[in-house]
């Protein structure tokens, strides 16, 4: 009777936090389908923000890059910050960010305030993002992080599942501006939820902010996307490009210079010495630049060129962007088996569906993108669980917080130089399919037709009776070009998986870890 006694509250405690826990993921879930939403739902109402606002190619493609690139620059930092003072704290502060700048975009009087507010989306962003997988890391071990994982998997391909869909409605329905707006009452549910569920874990042994790193991989990034959206427009061999580059180049030698010289870097180097993370960082960065940075040329092909609503072009992504959401919960079991084999796997089936949707023509119906849109939604949601799963078995618990950040620092940091790369790419072919149609250089009429489809080329042209055909065909022309060059980088991503992650080091690393969170970290609320 007295050992009943006595196990009655132990077994009572155990039961609240097993749900303090899981109401925890929940509010992470929350956060990180609000941050990755941001990214696909954004992406259906470009051409809308483009005739609101009298935004240029540039420009929209600025309203992606601008949130990516912040985003992307401050993850490690974040990671390394959430390392040092709590994840949970810096996990709230980002929500709070976050859900400012989603009310000033809704606000935007003009394109370049929206760009301005997308980056401090970013910020905010950045913090949720570094410290999602941390924070799942020190909640759960063994069966009930694979699950976690799981679901936290499931919320990235759901984010990027019903953006287009939610983007449409709200969009044609309340004005581009409710896609922001929406975010409000889902981040005050989210940030009082964390309050509330959340512990505060650190790393004791976390020391000073990398500034170093913050400036010099900040720095390398922003000048590397800089050039690489305006190449087309100032000239590749221009003065302004060519010191742009070189700059991004030199700064990155920094960064590499800065974090070997540093105790505790932000990105730590010693783990390229680590196969199966360097196969992970480059899968990630490659179905970031490859596919994830293909959806809003999708889309401008969708509404631009086939001439479909916000709303019917995000239900004709719905084949691909379902399957990311309902893929990782089918296949959940298979991911702490063979995390390498999955995400090969996973990336391949990916470039394959990218080159199945090539060879598209100006009489190309929707339809055409069908089969390819289903294997890349199947290629993504193999792969997304399996990318979070390898870069959380690759270091030491205390370090999750930087593992978070560097996995997704990839990831992101992909999706903002594929967009400026792509993006780059397709305005120079579709200046040159005009070129071999009309003669002579066609780079405005380029620029018109790559933001604003058969639509901008006729308004260019002043009316010009044979245009819409012609525009037609160089959008066609330009989307084949960067499918079969996102289905190559998918591919490379895919190859760098297969040879050089194992499961050998992820099972070492899982079974030197403590059971779960102690009592003493719990206890730093």
């Amino acid at each position: 009777m007295g050992a009943d006694r006595s196990d009655t509250p132990r077994a009572t405690a155990r039961a609240d936090d097993e749900r303090r826990r899981w109401w925890a993921l929940i509010a992470i879930c929350g956060a990180t389908f609000m941050l990755l939403v941001d990214v696909t739902i954004v992406q259906v109402a470009l051409p809308r923000i483009q005739v609101d606002l009298h935004a240029s190619f540039t420009n929209l493609q600025w309203v992606i890059d601008a949130y990516a690139l912040t985003l992307s620059a401050l993850i490690l930092t974040s990671g390394s910050l959430a390392d040092r003072i709590g994840r949970k704290r810096v996990f709230i502060g980002g929500l709070v960010l976050f859900t400012l700048a989603s009310l000033l975009c809704g606000l935007s009087p003009n394109i370049t305030f929206l760009i301005i507010a997308r980056g401090l989306q970013g910020f905010g962003g950045a913090a949720m993002f570094a410290t999602s997988l941390a924070l799942i890391a020190q909640e759960f071990r063994g069966p009930e992080r694979a699950s976690a994982i799981a679901a936290w998997g499931a919320t990235v391909g759901g984010a990027v599942a019903i953006g287009p869909l939610i983007g449409g409605l709200l969009t044609e329905g309340l004005g581009w501006q409710w896609i922001f707006f929406v975010n409000i009452p889902i981040g005050l549910a989210t940030i009082a939820l964390s309050l509330t569920r959340m512990v505060n874990v650190r790393d004791p042994d976390a020391e000073r902010l990398d500034w170093a790193g913050l400036v010099t991989f900040s720095g390398a990034l922003f000048l590397l996307v800089f050039g690489l959206l305006r190449g087309n427009d100032k000239g590749w061999g221009s003065t302004l490009i060519v010191t742009v580059l070189a700059g991004a180049a030199v700064l990155l030698v920094a960064f590499l210079i800065a974090e070997l010289r540093q105790p505790r870097p932000m990105f730590d180097l010693s783990l390229f010495e680590n196969r199966a993370f360097c196969g992970v960082s480059l899968a990630t960065f490659a179905v970031g630049a490859g596919m994830f940075a293909m959806f809003p040329y999708l889309t401008f092909y969708l509404q631009n060129a086939l001439g479909y609503s916000p709303l019917q072009g995000g239900l004709r992504l719905l084949p691909a962007t379902v399957l990311t959401f309902v893929v990782p919960l089918v296949t959940r079991r298979l991911a702490p088996r063979i995390p390498g084999a999955r995400l090969g796997a996973g990336l391949a089936i990916t470039a394959l569906g990218l080159v199945l949707m090539h060879g598209i023509t100006a009489n190309s119906a929707w339809t055409e993108l069908l089969p390819g849109l289903l294997l890349v939604g199947v290629g993504i949601g193999l792969a997304n669980p399996a990318i979070a799963s390898i870069a959380l078995g690759v270091v030491a618990p205390e370090r999750s917080g930087m593992a978070s950040g560097i996995s997704n620092t990839f990831r992101i940091g992909g999706l903002a130089v594929g967009v400026a790369a792509l993006g780059a790419i397709f305005q120079d072919r579709v200046a040159k399919s005009l070129h071999g149609s009309l003669g002579g250089p066609q780079q405005g009429l380029a620029k018109a037709v790559a933001s604003g489809g058969t639509r901008a080329a006729t308004i260019f042209t002043h009316g010009r009776a044979d245009i819409a055909e012609i525009a037609r065909s160089a959008f066609a022309s330009g989307m084949n070009e960067i499918l079969l060059i996102g289905a190559a980088v998918v591919l490379t991503g895919a190859v760098s998986a297969v040879v050089l992650v194992g499961v050998r080091d992820i099972q070492r690393r899982r079974q030197a870890e403590p059971p779960g969170v102690s009592e003493a970290e719990a206890a730093q609320a």
